[in-house]
């Protein structure tokens, strides 16, 4: 997956939540630059990182069961 399009993805996620960026980088513990910044394209996550950020919104982020 292309980088753009996952940040879109989490992006999308994020806002289908109706959080913020700053409320979503207080339910996984980082500052809203960090939620910014991967949203962007600048910050790359790991798959843990990623599992935390989809968990915090409330999303499986399209996880097949």
């Amino acid at each position: 997956m292309k980088k753009t399009k996952l940040a879109n993805l989490l992006r999308q996620v994020r806002q289908e939540a109706s959080l913020t960026q700053y409320q979503l980088a207080e339910r996984i513990g980082q500052a809203q630059s960090y939620v910014s910044k991967y949203e962007n394209g600048e910050q790359r996550l790991d798959l843990i990182e990623l599992e935390v950020v989809c968990a915090a919104a409330g999303s499986l982020c399209g996880a097949v069961p």
